[in-house]
């Protein structure tokens, strides 16, 4: 199976993960889209960012109706701070029945070439592009590459980093979250404290 890896914090997942994941899973060669929540890294501790298992229980609850997207806590076990070479390496050693490709929007892109390995990457892995409201990838060398592939998805412009700061604000979000994340939020008091 084509996999792609669609790596985040999610913190929260929201609405426009989920309309991207699914454009992915329906509109390319892609069979099933895998969302990867990224650790906690121990070294930056992040007063917002919710313990790995919150932020992982969510994406399970956002993605349980959609038969071709997955949750993935791969990245949990794994050294950290996590590369994404590494975690590349290790789902293709895990599982050497599927090809792993990666998602990333237009602005990440741009700043590919600082990844580390991102030229092994570039070689063996084939990168799914989605748009941002941004300008032209400033990278021409990389936007021409045979491995990148861009996509016409919807451009989606909502930010996880807004839908805390309007809990914390006491604004309605609903229509920005999967109903159960939503509900889960609310439940456990999630990003209403002001830090």
């Amino acid at each position: 199976m084509k996999i792609g890896l669609y790596f985040g914090t999610f913190n929260p997942i929201h609405v426009g993960h989920l309309i991207i994941a699914n454009h992915m899973a329906e509109y390319t060669d892609l069979d099933e889209i895998w969302l990867v929540v990224s650790p906690q890294n121990p070294f930056k501790q992040k007063a917002t960012l919710l313990a790995d298992y919150h932020r992982y229980r969510m994406v399970e609850m956002a993605t349980e109706n959609y038969s071709k997207i997955k949750p993935s806590k791969i990245e949990f076990n794994l050294p950290k701070p996590s590369f994404t070479i590494n975690t590349l390496t290790y789902l293709s050693e895990a599982y050497p029945q599927h090809q792993f490709n990666l998602i990333m929007g237009a602005d990440n892109l741009n700043s590919f070439n600082k990844w580390k390995n991102y030229e092994f990457i570039l070689e063996n892995y084939q990168l799914y592009v989605y748009p941002r409201l941004i300008s032209t990838p400033e990278n021409k060398g990389l936007a021409q590459h045979p491995s990148v592939h861009f996509i016409s998805a919807p451009v989606i412009e909502i930010s996880a980093t807004q839908i805390r700061q309007a809990i914390a604000d006491q604004r309605e979000v609903k229509p920005l979250l999967p109903y159960k994340v939503w509900s889960y939020i609310d439940e456990m008091n999630f990003y209403k404290s002001k830090k």
